[in-house]
């Protein structure tokens, strides 16, 4: 049996600091989740069921997004502004302020949604997609589904008033994870701080982003505010700090401020209390592991999935990855035969192990370079 302790990719951030307790901060519901290895740091009633308001918005530019990335649709595509959707836009709601009758980019639309938080837009591309928001509710709730939000579903594509329109924060923060995991290009709609809209018969109207936490240059680059008056404020938010991100969703704030103020509390703690360990990446990390019979002395093993642990700041020093195998592996060996497995330990407790896949195949010697290898092993103990 080999084992041997391998070294690990810590990300450390600028705060070293250790904070005792949890973040002080006034909310009703609240989570914070590791963005990579999908540890919950902390939660407060996370199951509690809301009203997302514009967290809605979320899920209404994923399923745009699945349709520009399968090339059903494109930035360039127009729809044609209904009155529907015209109404929203003089009714005082948040709004691009689109004309009835316009034709409206898909990408302009996108941006008046994600960054001006527009209603009316949200209804236009629903309309466009899906012939009615009903529809296209009805797609929101699949993909809710195929992601994984247990508690949510979804009544329209803007998050206004409506019963039926309710989530979690677990489920934002779930649809959250996915959003930036699987669309980063598009994602990056979500940290344009302003949006001017070239409206057709009128003069251009520019609309900053209404996530206040862009504008504070602390790393975060998104993700959509809400707010209605039963629910009062509630932010979907995410720092980036090198290659490390969290994710934070809370509601139930009583004021702007709050908002925005106790939301980066609650990311700051996060980096401040914990650490996030890189210990293998995806058929990329290689793990070299002892051949016998075969025509390299080592074969190049992988995982198959992203491997991340985080833990407190000071459960840190006790960690320790072992790289295990009943071996020299014999050959031949075929790719993606499971030749190791990587144990996680904290202190004493294992808490991950992990199956090696060998990465290409080794062949076995020719039958005299294996009797003469074999002698050698008899004679002298070496593999």
């Amino acid at each position: 049996m080999n084992k041997i302790l391998i070294k690990i990719i810590a990300f450390y951030f600028l705060f070293t600091i250790a904070v005792i307790g949890n973040p002080k901060v006034d909310v009703k519901t609240a989570i914070l989740i590791d963005h990579d290895s999908n540890e919950i740091l902390y939660e407060v009633e996370p199951d509690m069921s809301i009203y997302p308001a514009s967290m809605t918005k979320i899920m209404t530019s994923i399923i745009v997004f699945d349709l520009l990335k399968q090339n059903k649709l494109s930035f360039e595509d127009k729809f044609l502004i209904s009155e529907k959707a015209w109404r929203l836009s003089q009714s005082g709601y948040s709004s691009m302020f689109l004309m009835i009758n316009d034709e409206v980019s898909v990408e302009n639309l996108l941006k008046g949604i994600i960054i001006a938080s527009g209603n009316d837009a949200c209804i236009a591309i629903a309309e466009g997609i899906a012939g009615t928001e009903e529809n296209f509710a009805d797609i929101m709730n699949e993909k809710a589904s195929e992601i994984g939000m247990t508690n949510t579903n979804f009544a329209n594509s803007s998050g206004i008033n409506d019963p039926d329109n309710y989530s979690t924060v677990r489920d934002i923060a779930i649809m959250s994870q996915y959003l930036i995991k699987n669309y980063p290009e598009y994602y990056e709609l979500f940290k344009e701080t302003k949006f001017t809209w070239d409206r057709t018969g009128g003069d251009p109207i520019t609309q900053g982003n209404r996530n206040p936490l862009l504008y504070k240059r602390v790393g975060v680059d998104g993700i959509k505010t809400g707010y209605l008056a039963v629910e009062k404020y509630s932010l979907a938010s995410t720092m980036k700090r090198d290659e490390r991100r969290l994710i934070a969703v809370a509601s139930g704030f009583q004021t702007k401020n709050a908002r925005s103020s106790d939301s980066l509390k609650i990311l700051s703690w996060g980096f401040r209390n914990t650490d996030t360990f890189l210990i293998s990446k995806k058929n990329s990390t290689i793990f070299p592991v002892k051949s016998w019979l075969g025509k390299k002395t080592n074969v190049e093993g992988i995982t198959k999935e992203d491997i991340f642990l985080t833990l407190k700041k000071k459960e840190s020093r006790n960690l320790k990855v072992y790289l295990k195998y009943n071996g020299p592996v014999k050959a031949p060996i075929k790719k993606d035969q499971e030749i190791a497995k990587i144990e996680v330990f904290v202190k004493d407790d294992l808490v991950q192990k992990v199956p090696v896949y060998a990465s290409e195949n080794v062949d076995k010697v020719n039958v005299f370079k294996s009797l003469f290898m074999s002698l050698n092993y008899l004679i002298w103990g070496d593999v």
